[in-house]
C-alpha cells in the first residue's frame, strides 16, 4: 500500500450532533459494508449505545475509497460526543492527522465542541469543519456558520454544509478528508507502535488496538511491552474492517489490532509502546493518565456473587482505561469495590452494562467525590468516609476539588441558568458571547455541588435541553469537612457514612434519618436513628416499637392485673432493646443510598 494514500482522521462533535450517522454514510458510500448488513448507528455495538442513541467506546473501522481516480484508504475511529468520555476522544486524537469538527445546524456550538476543539489542537490536528442537519426546519445554518468562524477564524466558504441522514453533500466531506489532511509521516526503523485501545479474547489474549508510528508488524514476531518490559509473540495482526480482518502485515502509519498473546489483562496497558523485541527503543510518549472524578462503591446483591462482580470488573478495566476499581471493602452490605469514573453517566453506563453483559445484581452507594486531608504533615486522598482519621483532632487541614465550570446556553434561558447557578456553591468568572443569542457562563465551583446535586439533569429542565456544560479540573481549595456517621440502635453503620461540609451536615443528616425511619421494619422496641459529627448528635427520629397487645384477652376485672401486664412488657421490651439487635436488609441500604 502507498502511504502517500493512506489517511487518519476522527469525527469529534458535541453529543447528538450526528457523528454515528455521518459514521454511516461514509460505510455505505465506501462500500465497506454491503446494503443488507447495513442498519442505523452501525459502529455503535454495545445495545446500551443503541438504546440510548449515543456513542461510549471510540470505534475504529478502515474504508477504501476512490478519489479523482486514485485509490486511498481511509481510517476513521468514530468518538463519543459527552464530557464523560473524553477520555476517549483525547486517545483517539492521538492516533490521526486529522479531525472532522461537526457541528448541529439547529443547536450550534456546544460546550463539548469547544472542549473536543482544544483537544485536536493541541495535537496539532487539521480541522475541517461541517454543519450538519441542514434538512431541519429549525436549522439555523448562517447564523452556525458565523459561529464557526468566529471559532476557527476562517472563513465561510471552507464550512462544508451537510445532511448526514440523507447523505447531502457527504462526498465532499470525503474529498476535503482526502485533500486537506496529510498522510501519516514514513518511519524506518524497528516496529514501534501506541496502544490506545484494548479487548480481550479466550484464544489470543489481550488484543491491542495500535497505531504504528514506525517500522511493522507481522504474524508470529516477538514484541515487547516497553512500560512494564513484558515480551511475547504475535498470535495475529489485522485492521478493523469494522470487525477484525486479520493480514500479513501491519505497516507505518496504519491504525490496526495486534493479537499479543498476553493472557493477564493488567499487562497491557492503555498509553503503552508495543514495539519488536530490541535493545534501545524508546517508548512513544504515552497518555496522560485519567483521574477519577466520581466514585461509587459497587456490591453484589448475593454476597456470593463477588468473585464475579470482581472478574467482571477486571474485564471491564481492560475495555476502558479510564475507570479504576479499589481495593475490595467489607461494610454492612458485605465485600464491594470502590470504583472511579470520570462522570455520573460514566457511572451509569458501567453499572449498566455490569448488570446486562454479566448478569449481576448489584447495589450501589451514592456518588461521591475526592477528598483531601492534611494529617501530621503528610496529604491523604480519601475515596469514602471509611477513610477518614478515627482521630479527627489529628487533621490539620481539608480541602475538596474545585473546577472551572462552563455553561453555553441561548440568551432566552439565561435568566434560568443562572439562578440555578446560584443556588449552589459558586463564584463568577465571565461571560463570553458565541453570537448575538448565545452565551457562554464560567464559574468555579466545588465538584461536589455538580455530583451531589445532579446539576447536569437540572441545567437541562432549565433550559429545556438547550444548554450544555463543560469542566475542567482548578485544583483543590479548603474546606471545612466533616465525616457524619449514622447510628442505629445506638451502634454506627459505616455505610451510610458520608464525608461533607459541615454547614451542610444537619440537612443531610435530617434527610438520612428520615429516609430510614421510613424504610426499616418496625422491631419489638423503639430504635433511635442519629445523625452523629464529632460525637455530637445533629439529627433524630425514633422507629416506633411494633405493638403487642398483651391486655387483649382480659375482659373486666381489677386494672392492676392489666396494669403489671403493661409493666412487664415494658420491661421485657428494656432488656430486649439492650441486648437486641436491628438487622438492616440489603434492600433498606439501596433505598437510602439510591
Amino acid at each position: 500500500m502507498n502511504i502517500n494514500n493512506l489517511r487518519n482522521f476522527v469525527i469529534i462533535s458535541h453529543i447528538d450532533h450526528g457523528k454515528s450517522t455521518l459514521a454511516d454514510r461514509f460505510l455505505e458510500l465506501t462500500g465497506t459494508i454491503e446494503k443488507g448488513k447495513m442498519h442505523a448507528q452501525f459502529l455503535d455495538m454495545m445495545d446500551i449505545e443503541k438504546e440510548r442513541g449515543i456513542t461510549i467506546k471510540m470505534k475504529p473501522v478502515r474504508m477504501k475509497y476512490t478519489f479523482k481516480l486514485k485509490p486511498y484508504v481511509l481510517n476513521l475511529i468514530d468518538t463519543p460526543g459527552h464530557a464523560d468520555f473524553s477520555y476517549e476522544v483525547s486517545r483517539s486524537l492521538a492516533a490521526v492527522e486529522g479531525a472532522i469538527l461537526m457541528v448541529d445546524a439547529s443547536k450550534g456550538i456546544q460546550a463539548q465542541t469547544v472542549s473536543n476543539l482544544e483537544m485536536a489542537r493541541n495535537q496539532n490536528l487539521v480541522i475541517i469543519p461541517v454543519i450538519n442537519k441542514i434538512d431541519l426546519p429549525q436549522a439555523e445554518i448562517e447564523k452556525v456558520e458565523k459561529e464557526i468562524c468566529n471559532l476557527l477564524n476562517i472563513q465561510a466558504d471552507e464550512i462544508i454544509r451537510i445532511s448526514a441522514k440523507d447523505g447531502t453533500n457527504v462526498e465532499k466531506v470525503l474529498g476535503a478528508v482526502i485533500e486537506k489532511i496529510p498522510p501519516p509521516e514514513i518511519k524506518e526503523g524497528s516496529f514501534r507502535s501506541l496502544i490506545f485501545d484494548s479487548d480481550y479474547d479466550l484464544y489470543k489474549g489481550v488484543i491491542a488496538y495500535v497505531r504504528v508510528f514506525e517500522g511493522e508488524i507481522k504474524e508470529g514476531q516477538g514484541i515487547n511491552l516497553l512500560k512494564v518490559g513484558e515480551k511475547s509473540e504475535t498470535k495475529e495482526v489485522g485492521i478493523f474492517s469494522p470487525l477484525l480482518v486479520p493480514l500479513k502485515v501491519l505497516s507505518c502509519g496504519e491504525i490496526g489490532y495486534v493479537a499479543t498473546g498476553f493472557k493477564d489483562a493488567r499487562k497491557v496497558r492503555v498509553g503503552d509502546t508495543l514495539a519488536s523485541v530490541g535493545k534501545d527503543i524508546l517508548p512513544l510518549p504515552g497518555y496522560k493518565k485519567s483521574e477519577p472524578m466520581v466514585f461509587l462503591s459497587v456490591y453484589p446483591r448475593d454476597p456470593n456473587h463477588f468473585k464475579f462482580l470482581k472478574g467482571a470488573l477486571e474485564k471491564l478495566v481492560l475495555n476502558d482505561a479510564s475507570l479504576s476499581v479499589n481495593p475490595e471493602m467489607k461494610t454492612g452490605l458485605g465485600r464491594g469495590f470502590r470504583c472511579g469514573f470520570l462522570g455520573l453517566l460514566h457511572a451509569e453506563v458501567i453499572t449498566e452494562r455490569l448488570k446486562r453483559e454479566y448478569k449481576l445484581d448489584l447495589i450501589l452507594s451514592t456518588p461521591s467525590v475526592l477528598y483531601k486531608l492534611n494529617i501530621g504533615g503528610k496529604d491523604c486522598f480519601l475515596h469514602s468516609a471509611s477513610e477518614w482519621p478515627d482521630n479527627p483532632a489529628s487533621i490539620e487541614k481539608s480541602w475538596e476539588e474545585w473546577i472551572n465550570l462552563k455553561v453555553m446556553t441561548p440568551v432566552s434561558y439565561l435568566g434560568n441558568i443562572l439562578k440555578l447557578l446560584g443556588s449552589i456553591q459558586s463564584s463568577y468568572s465571565e461571560t463570553r458571547y458565541i453570537s448575538s443569542d448565545k452565551v457562554e457562563l464560567v464559574y468555579e465551583t466545588p465538584l461536589r455541588e455538580i455530583i451531589s446535586r445532579n446539576f447536569y439533569d437540572k441545567l437541562k429542565s432549565a433550559s429545556q435541553g438547550f444548554a450544555s456544560m463543560s469542566y475542567k479540573f482548578l485544583g483543590w481549595r479548603e474546606a471545612d469537612l466533616v465525616k457524619m456517621d449514622i447510628l442505629i440502635l445506638g451502634k454506627k453503620e459505616e455505610a451510610f457514612s458520608k464525608i461533607i461540609p459541615k454547614s451542610e451536615s444537619f440537612k443531610e443528616g435530617r434527610r438520612i434519618v428520615k429516609k430510614l425511619k421510613e424504610v426499616l421494619s418496625p422491631e419489638l422496641f423503639s430504635v433511635p436513628l442519629q445523625a452523629v459529627v464529632y460525637g455530637k448528635i445533629i439529627a433524630r427520629e425514633t422507629l416506633t416499637a411494633r405493638k403487642k397487645d398483651v391486655i387483649a384477652s382480659l375482659y373486666g376485672g381489677d386494672y392492676s392485673r392489666k396494669r403489671k401486664l403493661l409493666e412487664n412488657q415494658k420491661k421485657k421490651k428494656g432488656k430486649l432493646k439492650e441486648r437486641g439487635n436491628v438487622r438492616i436488609p440489603p434492600e433498606a441500604y439501596f433505598k437510602v443510598l439510591e
